[in-house]
């Protein structure tokens, strides 16, 4: 079954402590709401399924439109109810990152700068710097403990969020984890600096390709190797000029050495509403504008478009902020 309390803890980092010396270390991170009220954040470094290295992307520049719904969320803990329309994260059904990106790197290696618990000390140390640094921790809930004391920083009730990963696509004992639009990560607004940072992790057992109502694996989908999509999204008009309802297109290139028999294939917008792509063989290193039906809209206040093959599984997804969508009658480049 899915996440009980699926949710993200909105706070300020004030402290945190470096597990390395068992099976499953974690790095902690105290965090404190304007109530002053503690709790931990428990962020896994180490996989105990086989490899046991963590993928990681930390993204420094984060630009997405679920930057916007966070800005607005006040400090404490957000149970989110999970579904498109929300600021959840899900890594398989939104562009959060690029997936080319992810790198694997060991729980604690000797030395500076050179594992999972360093990469992300950087991160975390530099928001307990920043007076003005807010961090939005996205898991499960476990607590209030009552008024057991919390096992790492020792304030009292123990309470705090963990499962700051990608929760779908699980193998063995943790399938039952499995579900749509309740994964983990970090993400950390930066408001002096007018940026945000992303901090996404997964572990190299998940499969991402996963059903849209279990999260569980789809056992008979292909693995492709990263980067590998033929087809990509590269461009969207979508603010185009002249009333409503706007003409919006979204072009795709076939990047391969091969055609690509699109037939059957949909566009699919960040509501989840979706538009057939026009049926027929797309050349290699040619390009297909695709004009959407009003059913499928690019919202100007940022959004996402994904790609879905005949079997309905994720080929290529982008993302756009309130920022790139401005410019009427240009646009968006990929």
């Amino acid at each position: 079954m899915p996440l009980t309390t699926y949710g993200v803890l909105v706070g300020r980092a004030v402290g945190v402590r470096r597990e390395g010396d068992s099976d499953t270390p974690h790095y902690q991170i105290r965090l404190v709401d304007d109530a002053r009220v503690d709790c931990r954040i428990a962020v896994n470094v180490k996989s105990k399924e086989f490899p046991s290295e963590l993928l990681y992307r930390v993204d420094e520049d984060f630009r997405h439109p679920v930057t916007a719904q966070l800005a607005g969320l006040t400090r404490g803990w957000h149970r989110l109810d999970t579904g498109a329309a929300g600021v959840n994260l899900d890594y398989v059904r939104q562009t959060l990152f690029d997936r080319t990106l992810l790198r694997p790197l060991p729980a604690e290696v000797e030395g500076p700068g050179n594992d999972l618990a360093d990469l992300l000390d950087d991160q975390v140390q530099r928001a307990i710097r920043e007076p003005a640094a807010v961090v939005y921790a996205f898991g499960e809930r476990w607590g209030p403990q009552d008024d057991a004391q919390d096992k790492v920083f020792g304030f009292r009730p123990g309470n705090g969020v963990h499962d700051i990963h990608m929760n779908q696509g699980n193998v063995g004992a943790f399938r039952k984890d499995d579900g749509v639009w309740q994964d983990g990560g970090i993400i950390i607004g930066l408001p002096d600096q007018q940026r945000w940072v992303g901090i996404f992790l997964a572990f190299q057992s998940q499969s991402w390709h996963t059903d849209d109502k279990t999260g569980h694996a789809l056992v008979d989908a292909p693995v492709a190797e990263f980067g590998a999509e033929a087809v990509q999204i590269v461009a969207a008009l979508i603010n185009p000029v002249g009333p409503a309802p706007e003409a919006e297109t979204v072009t795709l290139l076939n990047a391969s050495p091969d055609a690509v028999d699109l037939t059957g294939w949909h566009l699919v917008d960040r509501a989840l509403h979706v538009g057939p792509v026009p049926a027929g063989v797309l050349a290699p290193g040619a390009t297909l504008l695709v004009h959407l039906p009003p059913t499928v809209q690019l919202g100007n206040k940022g959004g996402e478009i994904t790609l879905l093959n005949t079997a309905g599984l994720k080929i290529h997804g982008v993302a756009y902020t309130a920022t790139e969508a401005q410019r009427s009658g240009w646009s968006v480049v990929f």
